[in-house]
């Protein structure tokens, strides 16, 4: 090999080695970063997810106990709403 090959080979090594050394300190600086910043926030936000879904949980649990109170207590209003309903629903879904 001549000189000038011999120099382009060795500068191709170096920059091949330069940036395999930019990129490991990149993905390092990235996983860092991912450990510090995003995982603590999903966390935060799977609390909250867990949360609302408990909240809403409780609501449908007490709404569905008030209304069987309000079924239990008023039959016949509730057995007319529900005939009504039926009604209202069989004539839109005629149209």
């Amino acid at each position: 090999m001549s000189n000038a090959s011999t120099q382009a080979a060795d500068l191709a090594s170096d920059a091949k080695k330069a940036a395999e050394t930019e990129i490991a300190a990149l993905r390092a600086k990235v996983e860092t970063l991912m450990n510090d910043r995003v995982s603590p926030a999903i966390a935060g936000m799977a609390e909250q997810a867990e949360a609302f879904a408990q909240g809403a949980s409780e609501t449908v649990r007490r709404q569905t106990d008030n209304f069987a109170g309000t079924v239990r207590a008023q039959p016949f209003a509730a057995v007319g709403a529900a005939v009504l309903a039926g009604l209202a629903i069989g004539l839109l879904m005629r149209r």
